[in-house]
């Protein structure tokens, strides 16, 4: 536990293995027939996922100033990883009958999407920078 590493593993374990599990095990409901079904449904995925950069990854530009452009692409691609906020609240909207299956497939499929894309490219971006920088191991 003194490693200096060791909190950063622990998390990484933690959303890379338990998280994922939690969900599976919970019973996600993604509706992959309800995706599937309409041209249109699918094409919702693309733009509810460039939604959540604007909404929860354009706040880290605010901070442009004070670090370089490829950290502050970096922090809005994190920030805006989501996908247990979205499983609940699709849930909450069909339980209350303002969201169909197709919409709701729709947004959890940009949350997945989120969850592998955009830490893979933040990594990327910081790895880039930390080579430039001289500062790779």
């Amino acid at each position: 536990m003194t490693h200096p590493e060791f909190r950063a593993k622990l998390a990484a374990v933690g959303f890379g293995v338990f998280i994922p599990v939690f969900f599976v095990s919970s019973g996600i409901r993604f509706d992959l027939d309800a995706l599937f079904a309409d041209a249109a449904t699918i094409a919702a995925v693309p733009a509810f996922l460039v939604a959540l950069f604007v909404a929860r990854g354009l706040p880290a530009f605010l901070y442009r100033g004070d670090f370089g452009r490829r950290r502050v692409m970096a922090a809005a691609l994190l920030q805006a990883t989501s996908l247990p906020f979205i499983v609940a609240a699709t849930q909450i909207g069909q339980d209350l009958g303002v969201i169909d299956a197709a919409s709701s497939a729709a947004f959890i499929g940009a949350g997945l999407l989120s969850v592998l894309i955009f830490p893979i490219s933040a990594l990327a971006l910081l790895r880039d920078n930390s080579d430039a920088a001289g500062l790779s191991e």
